[in-house]
């Protein structure tokens, strides 16, 4: 079938975006991030809310909010008093969801010689979100508490936007919705305004190949089976 535009370079982008859990020591510049957010901001919002926000980190910026978290994160009493402002996550799992969610994080910690039972490891291994991955640039991503779900249906086509324009740029994307807990620190650090909630963060750079984290490749259900078509 022929198309008006060549559907190849969009198709390519989409389909080589993965999760890198481990990023080069390598900068990038921050026309290119600024370039990135510009195509991004073309996302869909009902009538053009743009419910986005983003704080793009670098530098000792970056790590400064890091070692904060992290300090939270290492202190068993200190880390149970952060809690998410929104819920990600169901409260009860079922099928398939539950197997997906299981098979993702083995196949993770598989890669990464981790065994069943090794909480120290997995500890540390959650740990490295927090640190942006070992990326150079990290994102905060943000919305005004006002607004309504929609508003986060539309926060979701721009956060895809985000990853997909980095692909077309030779640049790796994580998204983590591990920071979401933090909320308080991240406010604190990065001085939100008082009506802003935390969404996510995300990693920015340059994905370490070598890495055996970044050879993860998650499977896909087939169109079979999540759509239907009807009057064809």
């Amino acid at each position: 079938m022929r198309y008006p535009y060549s559907h190849r370079y969009v198709d390519d982008a989409i389909l080589s975006r993965t999760s890198v859990r481990s990023f080069l020591d390598r900068p990038v510049p921050r026309e290119v991030v600024e370039d990135i957010l510009a195509v991004a901001r073309r996302a869909p919002s009902g009538t053009n809310t743009q419910p986005w926000k983003v704080c793009v980190l670098t530098g000792e910026v970056r790590q400064r909010l890091t070692r904060r978290i992290l300090e939270a994160f290492d202190d068993p009493a200190h880390d149970a008093s952060h809690v998410a402002e929104y819920r990600y996550y169901p409260i009860q799992w079922t099928s398939p969801y539950l197997e997906r969610r299981r098979k993702v994080g083995w196949d993770l910690y598989g890669l990464l010689g981790i065994a069943r039972g090794d909480t120290a490891r997995m500890h540390a291994q959650h740990a490295r979100n927090f640190a942006f991955f070992g990326a150079p640039v990290g994102m905060i991503f943000s919305i005004d508490r006002t607004l309504e779900r929609g508003s986060w249906l539309d926060y979701g086509m721009f956060l895809q936007n985000v990853m997909v324009a980095a692909r077309a740029r030779g640049l790796d994307t994580c998204p983590q919705a591990a920071f979401a807990p933090y909320h308080r620190i991240i406010a604190d650090e990065l001085q939100l305004p008082d009506g802003d909630m935390v969404v996510c963060g995300m990693s920015l750079g340059y994905a370490d190949r070598s890495a055996p984290e970044n050879r993860l490749r998650t499977e896909r259900e087939g169109v079979a089976g999540f759509a239907r078509f009807e009057g064809w």
